[in-house]
């Protein structure tokens, strides 16, 4: 991964507070894990030895990206943010001209989407097509399930 990741602070203080864990408790966790696979015996043989090693290589992976997150990291402040067109942490009310259906969705990192939230990620299809259109415009996002006409009905932050 490389770029900028913008975040707000609200997340970036999340990313930290994990990355913290994980390099603590989570470490000392698995060290165990792997001082008692050692203790049973022939390490050629030992399962449980090569699957809390395998949890250790996925686990320092998982520090290395939440690492790379944190130095690409920059913080987007909601006031600072120009809704005459979509962009990061805007609320983007849409209707898809098709079934003329209206969902309202804050555009935000990879870290802090939640469908559920109405969060979705700048680098969907879908948030991507929206970046940088303005109010009245429609964009056009190509989805997994093929081309969706979009348009933009209202701004705000």
């Amino acid at each position: 991964m490389s770029g900028v990741n913008y975040v707000t602070k609200e997340t970036l203080e999340l990313m930290r507070e994990e990355l913290t864990q994980l390099k603590t408790k989570g470490r000392a966790e698995i060290a165990r894990a792997i001082s008692e696979a050692r203790e049973k015996g022939d390490l050629k043989e030992n399962a449980e030895y090569d699957a809390a090693k395998e949890a250790q290589g996925l686990h320092e992976a998982k520090i290395a990206v939440l690492e790379n997150a944190i130095a690409t990291a920059r913080v987007v402040e909601a006031d600072s943010i120009d809704t005459s067109k979509v962009s990061i942490l805007c609320k983007v009310t849409i209707t898809n001209v098709a079934n003329k259906k209206t969902v309202t969705y804050q555009l935000v990192s990879e870290q802090e989407a939640d469908l559920k939230a109405g969060k979705i990620s700048v680098t969907s299809p879908i948030g991507k097509g929206l970046l940088g259109k303005q109010v009245g415009e429609v964009a056009d996002v190509i989805a997994p399930n093929g081309k969706m006409k979009f348009k933009i009905d209202n701004i705000t932050v």
